[in-house]
């Protein structure tokens, strides 16, 4: 069962890996179109579900506002309910953390959000996998250390037995303007 979820993050990563180089001038694999993958009838499994690709992104579009609340609330059963029970994030300080040691540290107070501004959201579809990068200006404290800037993310939502399933969240600080 845990190699079945390693091979499901590793396939979410390299979908991740490659909507990053299609964002940046690159060419999108062949197999791949923006609202879905190609079943081989010439239709996507997006339009094989009868759901559309911008009825997929309305529905990550609000996950991603609700996300923005929990946060900001500490509200962990939001948490409980979409985080993938194999749910990975990698912090802008490198630190990877699991479900239950986010939950644990909202929980705790050891992470505290002050706000969120989300300046800058572009959300894919693949087939049943979102992803979602945005451009954040946060003030969070962390362990104690506060944190206020910029900081680029990618989030990557699965939809397993028809629900909407976070399974990888990245995070990196872009540095000020000084730095």
């Amino acid at each position: 069962m845990r190699s079945v979820k390693l091979i499901a993050l590793a396939l979410a990563a390299i979908c991740l890996l490659a909507a990053l180089a299609w964002s940046q001038g690159g060419n999108p694999p062949a197999s791949t179109k923006e609202s879905g993958q190609t079943t081989g009838h010439g239709m996507t499994a997006v339009e094989q579900t009868g759901t559309s690709d911008e009825t997929v992104k309305q529905e990550i579009k609000t996950l991603q506002g609700q996300l923005m609340k929990a946060i900001l609330k500490s509200d962990t059963s939001f948490f409980e309910k979409y985080y993938d029970d194999d749910y990975a994030a990698i912090h802008g300080d490198g630190k990877l953390t699991t479900k239950a040691q986010e939950i644990e540290s909202f929980k705790s107070g050891a992470t505290k959000y002050e706000s969120i501004d989300v300046r800058e959201a572009k959300i894919r579809t693949y087939g049943d996998t979102a992803i979602v990068n945005a451009l954040v200006s946060v003030k969070t404290t962390v362990n104690g250390k506060p944190y206020s800037g910029d900081v680029r993310n990618t989030r990557v939502w699965v939809k397993q037995n028809g629900n909407w399933k976070l399974v990888v969240f990245q995070a990196t600080r872009v540095p000020s303007a000084s730095q």
